[in-house]
Formats: structure tokens, C-alpha cells, sequence
């Protein structure tokens, strides 16, 4: 089985636990369906792009936590625009970094909820360390500058 092919299943898997997880908690009336897609290869070179394929369907375009899924998760998402104001006026990049490769001791991130992105980059880019690197960085410095000024 190739890589693409497993980490489409992953990703498959860990949408549908979101998915079950949300119908056992949540009201008849006021359930969130999430529709699975297939994870997609996007530029290493656009943080942007990266984050809008991603992460906004968590986190939101605006990076806010409101993004069309948030509401199926049992941990909200993290405001993302708060990131820099919750760390003294600077920008905790090296915290970002982290969170996004799966290190970063965080409740939802590596959860049935999170996806670890380092794994999943890592097997974007075929096990080439400095593409892993490339997006982790580029999608690190997009959401810095989602920060509230």
C-alpha cells in the first residue's frame, strides 16, 4: 500500500471518529455532519494554501476556531488570533512548530480529534525531512500572521 494511499485512510478514520463522536454527544437537532474528503497534497511553499486545506476546517479562515467542523469536536478549537496576546505580545513560534509536528503536549492536537500534520507531511513528502520542514515552517509563519494586532 503506498503512503498516499494510508494517509488518506488515516485522515478517513480520524474524520469519522470525529464524526461518531459528535452524533454521541451532541443533540438530534443541532449535529454537525463532517464530510470526508481524501487529504489532498498541497505546496510546501504556501503557508496559505496549506492552512486553508488543513486547518480552517477546524480553526476557520479567520483563524478563529469557528471553521464548519468545530462544532462536531469535544475540545474547541484553539483561536489561533490569540496566539502572540496569550504569550506576552510575542509570537510563540517554536510552541506553533510543535503543535503542528505532533511534539507539543497539547489536549486536542494528536487526539482522535487532531491530526498530527508532521506525520502527515511526512508522508506527503515521501520521507524528505527538508520538505516536512518547509511546510511546517511556511504554515508556522501564515498563522503568525493571523495575530490579532
Amino acid at each position: 500500500m503506498s503512503i498516499q494511499k494510508l494517509i488518506v485512510m488515516s485522515t478517513a478514520l480520524i474524520l469519522l471518529s470525529c464524526a461518531a463522536a459528535a452524533q454521541d454527544n451532541t443533540p438530534e437537532q443541532s449535529k454537525t455532519v463532517i464530510q470526508h474528503v481524501p487529504l489532498t497534497s498541497t505546496s510546501p511553499v504556501s503557508g496559505k494554501e496549506m492552512y486553508t486545506a488543513y486547518c480552517a476546517v477546524c480553526h476557520g479562515t479567520d483563524g478563529k476556531g469557528g471553521g464548519p467542523a468545530a462544532g462536531a469536536l469535544k475540545t474547541p478549537p484553539a483561536d489561533l488570533t490569540l496566539l502572540s496576546k496569550n504569550n506576552g505580545g510575542k509570537y510563540p513560534a517554536l510552541k506553533v512548530t510543535s503543535a503542528i509536528r505532533g511534539t507539543a503536549d497539547l489536549p486536542a492536537h494528536g487526539s482522535k480529534e487532531m491530526p498530527v500534520w508532521g506525520e502527515l507531511f511526512w508522508g506527503m513528502s515521501h520521507g524528505h525531512e527538508g520538505q516536512v520542514q518547509q511546510r511546517v515552517s511556511n504554515l508556522t509563519k501564515y498563522i503568525e500572521t493571523l495575530q490579532a494586532k
